[in-house]
């Protein structure tokens, strides 16, 4: 019987372990080195789901993963509450929304004056152009998302083992002949780095060129007077973003004072206060009394190279494959290559859903596949 073995077991690696475990001749087993995922970036994701990328294929991923947060009913908690774009310049939204829309999203362009009408409290004066998402975008349970992923892969068959993989051992051929863990190594046929922002890191230790870093994200929870009715999450074009997170209370980010790789894992300090607060209050004069109640931070794993998902098999590698790097997308896009990389593994070729855009071979051919609507 053919066995993968997944390295990392957050929401990436377990649809991927759910999805092949559930084909009849395969053993799966799961390497998680952390199984209380307390520091998992599938845990700590403001987890969130939309439509409106640039690429068609993150687009169809997006709308897959729209299917299963659906089928979870209450577990997923999802508030279907919709993304709002703010332009200052129209231009690029208006590109975008004719993507957006042949691929069947259901975007909606709003002038200022919609914008004011709609949402009173915002202050849209610098405005040229909004894009909201009038249904299929919102928020979720990240939490919810992954405890259902793995016990989907349980339930199938799944065998999930508690230890960090250290090093990736090569044999002969170029091929990966092991995982050296502290209690041993562990060997398999095939190989599935999904290991999030530590994927680049660990691929080194085999000789692989893998463009993945952790890049610390941080979050901030603030309670305002102005409990601006009807917040959908928006996109600031400051870089910031916010959204409702229960009755009178939201939570924000924005782009990062300092951006560099494998930063701790605590909350930037002064990010909120020179950066985010008074994009806060520029854009909703209500949020100028807030008061912040507490933060916390997880990693993207960012891929350096294109800001998408690395998906498939390593030329330099065959039997090592990649679901790593997706910038920041990967919790909603989970269940979708998930799904994708069980259909190559098993049958040879993708059935659902065509991935191979996102194939590792474009770096070497320095062809990006590049996703410009990172968060």
């Amino acid at each position: 019987m053919p066995e993968l073995l997944v390295i990392g077991g957050g929401a990436m690696g377990s649809a991927v372990a759910a999805k092949l475990a559930s084909q009849q001749g395969w053993r799966v087993r799961v390497l998680e080195r952390d199984p209380s995922y307390a520091r998992a970036s599938s845990a700590l994701s403001a987890a969130s789901i939309r439509q409106q990328f640039t690429s068609p294929l993150n687009i169809a991923l997006s709308q897959y993963g729209l299917q299963f947060l659906r089928s979870l009913g209450d577990e997923a908690q999802f508030v279907e509450g919709g993304y709002l774009y703010l332009a200052r310049e129209p231009q690029q939204l208006r590109e975008l929304h004719e993507v957006q829309a042949r691929c069947g999203a259901d975007i909606g362009l709003l002038e200022p004056a919609q914008l004011q009408t709609r949402w009173p409290w915002l202050a849209t004066q610098d405005l040229a152009l909004g894009a909201f998402g009038r249904s299929g975008e919102g928020w979720f349970d990240g939490w919810g998302l992954l405890m259902a992923l793995r016990r989907q892969a349980l339930a199938a068959g799944a065998e999930y083992l508690s230890g960090e993989a250290l090093e990736l051992l090569r044999d002969g051929k170029g091929c990966i002949g092991g995982v050296r863990t502290e209690a041993g190594v562990l060997q398999a046929d095939l190989y599935l780095l999904a290991c999030g922002a530590w994927s680049g890191k660990l691929a080194a230790t085999a000789g692989l060129q893998v463009p993945v870093e952790a890049r610390r994200r941080s979050v901030y929870v603030f309670r305002s007077p102005e409990w601006a009715p009807g917040s959908p999450l928006v996109i600031d074009p400051s870089g910031l973003w916010f959204r409702p997170e229960g009755e009178g209370q939201f939570i924000c980010g924005g782009e990062p004072l300092d951006d560099s790789p494998d930063l701790p894992l605590d909350p930037e300090a002064n990010l909120f206060e020179e950066r985010l607060w008074p994009a806060l209050a520029e854009r909703v004069p209500g949020f100028e009394s807030l008061r912040l109640q507490r933060a916390w931070a997880g990693y993207y794993e960012m891929n350096t190279f294109d800001h998408n998902g690395l998906v498939g098999p390593m030329a330099a590698c065959p039997n090592l494959f990649l679901a790593c790097g997706f910038s920041g997308h990967g919790l909603q896009h989970a269940p979708g290559v998930g799904r994708g990389l069980a259909e190559l593994i098993a049958a040879g070729h993708y059935q659902s859903l065509d991935l191979s855009p996102l194939s590792p071979d474009r770096i070497a051919a320095n062809q990006p596949y590049r996703e410009l609507n990172v968060i």
